[in-house]
């Protein structure tokens, strides 16, 4: 009976695998065809309506403090100029003497402070501006830590993080922010690129199994179904994705769709947190049907789904921490602004992370039930074979 039973346990167990494949292998075959069909040619547009002022970098050698005539309403650096040594541009070597850069969010020098200036072209020539400071050095060391850490607590599995994360950037970089900018959908292009993203990293990083299948097709129903919300949202609300000077700037020089931007936006934002939730999932009933091998469908699904819920507790709360801070200079500006909390809530600043978070959270509130659902239908009564799996 044990010889029998485990025969026709590994013919179910192929049969799954071939099932999972039918149904992956044209998933990755319609993403790929999408990508060569949406990936642009011929290079990034330029706009007509924006040049930009050329930059050069330079080393603060002195400074020459000066009284001011009158008090600066925003005094960073006070009156006077700094001598710069360019290390860069055509004229690499020279000596260069610039104003001290005052007003909101300029940079405050001193000597050996290594900057970054802009030239402007005036009727009496050339004059350089100091506009930030170099971090290149800065972030590298940041980077280094990072990645050090990371392979150090992770090992093999860091590695191949850090492979899928140059995955993940290299498809935002080179696809994705190309296709937008040559007049591709942002939501279709968004949708494409998350699609890469789910087949290529989750088995770089989880491993060819099972588990990671379930996880895979957790993630991306959840994720067509976030794309859907998202897109109803908008429209309903009325939302354009035009919100401050840089999104303006950005729909009118490159003539980019503003409303589709901010669907792209919540596609991609989501993308992160319901991996994390779909992997979670699946690999919680791939322990649990380890643990209790006679656990059923039902039995898998309900414990499962208990974790899944306090999963999605803490998650939700970290969507909405994190929308609010990226937008928190936004937030005490309305409403300083604007006495009314209905005001605040339904500003289109505000209205529009709302619906970030709220769109976000209910694609991982369905993200549990299906990716539950899946794993337990897989490995229900099966897990004595999820350690091979």
């Amino acid at each position: 009976m044990g010889g029998h039973h485990a025969h026709h346990a590994a013919r179910e167990s192929r049969s799954l695998r071939r099932l999972a494949v039918a149904v992956v292998a044209p998933l990755a075959l319609l993403t790929v065809v999408a990508l060569v069909v949406l990936w642009p040619s011929g290079g990034l547009p330029t706009s007509e309506n924006a040049a930009a002022a050329a930059e050069s970098r330079g080393e603060v050698v002195s400074l020459e403090r000066e009284t001011c005539a009158e008090e600066l309403p925003d005094d960073v650096n006070g009156c006077g100029t700094a001598k710069v040594t360019l290390s860069d541009g055509p004229d690499a070597g020279q000596t260069v003497t610039v104003p001290l850069p005052n007003g909101i969010g300029a940079p405050e020098v001193a000597e050996g402070h290594r900057v970054v200036l802009i030239t402007t072209t005036t009727p009496d020539g050339e004059t350089y501006a100091i506009v930030d400071h170099q971090r290149a050095s800065g972030m590298w060391v940041l980077v280094g830590a990072f990645v050090l850490a990371l392979v150090a607590f992770g090992r093999l599995r860091g590695v191949t993080a850090l492979v899928g994360l140059g995955i993940t950037f290299a498809l935002l970089i080179l696809f994705m922010v190309p296709a937008v900018l040559a007049g591709s959908s942002p939501l279709l292009v968004a949708l494409v690129a998350s699609s890469a993203i789910i087949l290529s990293v989750l088995y770089l990083t989880h491993g060819f199994s099972m588990s990671t299948t379930v996880a895979v097709l957790g993630t991306l129903a959840s994720l067509a179904l976030t794309g859907a919300l998202s897109a109803l949202a908008v429209s309903a609300l009325h939302l354009t994705g035009v919100t401050d000077d840089i999104s303006n700037s950005l729909g009118v020089s490159h003539t980019v769709n503003m409303q589709g931007l901010l669907l792209a936006g919540i596609v991609i934002g989501s993308l992160g947190v319901l991996d994390d939730v779909t992997v979670t999932q699946a690999a919680t009933v791939t322990e649990l049907a380890r643990a209790n091998p006679a656990y059923r469908f039902l039995d898998l699904y309900r414990a499962g789904s208990r974790v899944g819920r306090s999963h999605i507790a803490s998650v939700v709360n970290t969507i909405v921490l994190a929308y609010a801070g990226s937008s928190l200079p936004l937030l005490i500006l309305i409403v300083a602004n604007n006495n009314s909390l209905g005001g605040v809530l339904t500003d289109q600043v505000i209205a529009q992370e709302v619906v970030r978070s709220i769109v976000a959270t209910l694609g991982l509130i369905a993200a549990v039930p299906v990716t539950t659902a899946l794993a337990a239908l897989v490995f229900g009564g099966r897990g004595e074979e999820t350690s091979a799996g």
